[in-house]
């Protein structure tokens, strides 16, 4: 498959330098990287702080509490959607990471590339409400990666499949949304049934 894109290789190398090409995509990575770490952090934070709030959600269901256990309980339940949609964004971004290790070492330049910027861009919407300054980090990032894209798009002289590269992206958040769900539910214990209830009021 490789070798018959050599043309289209060929071509590219007319417009634009390899090795430039890909120096830009290793300093993406290593900034996608970088935000991954923070993530990372981020989400063990959030799992240390509901394993907190959940002992004394439960403890105060033991002392016969239920309002302060509802208290607990509301804020778990805060805190899991912000875990949610952070690991959520974590599982996503590794999968952006692998493709661009992909664009770098292979060549497999357009079509994933812009994939990969529908990927980043939907991340950055969704966690602009939750992790504001990674958004930011994330639309710098998009940033460079829409201009790569429009370099490769110009130097290949060809036009992008916008409904493939839309199916692809969605595919890969669909499939990190499942991981991230199972995780949720491996991460994080289920709230006491009476907490629950008394957290709806």
């Amino acid at each position: 498959m490789f070798r018959e894109k050599r043309s289209l290789t060929g071509r590219l190398k007319e417009a634009l330098h390899p090795t430039p090409l890909r120096k830009r995509i290793s300093l993406i990575l290593s900034s996608l990287k970088i935000q991954l770490k923070r993530l990372e952090r981020a989400s063990y934070r959030l799992e240390q702080r509901d394993k907190l709030l959940y002992g004394k959600c439960v403890a105060a269901l033991q002392r016969g509490d239920k309002f302060l256990a509802s208290l607990y309980a509301n804020e778990c339940a805060e805190i899991r959607k912000i875990a949610k949609i952070t690991l959520f964004s974590q599982l996503a971004l590794e999968k952006v990471a692998l493709k661009l290790e992909t664009v770098r070492d292979f060549g497999d330049m357009a079509y994933a590339m812009s994939s990969i910027t529908s990927i980043i861009g939907a991340l950055k919407d969704g966690l602009r409400s939750v992790m504001p300054e990674f958004s930011v980090k994330l639309d710098e990032v998009n940033g460079e990666l829409q201009s790569l894209v429009t370099e490769i798009g110009e130097a290949t002289e060809g036009s992008l499949e916008i409904g493939s590269t839309s199916e692809d992206s969605r595919k890969i958040l669909d499939e990190a949304n499942v991981v991230a769900e199972q995780k949720m539910k491996e991460k994080f214990p289920e709230l006491p049934v009476v907490a629950a209830k008394e957290s709806k009021l």
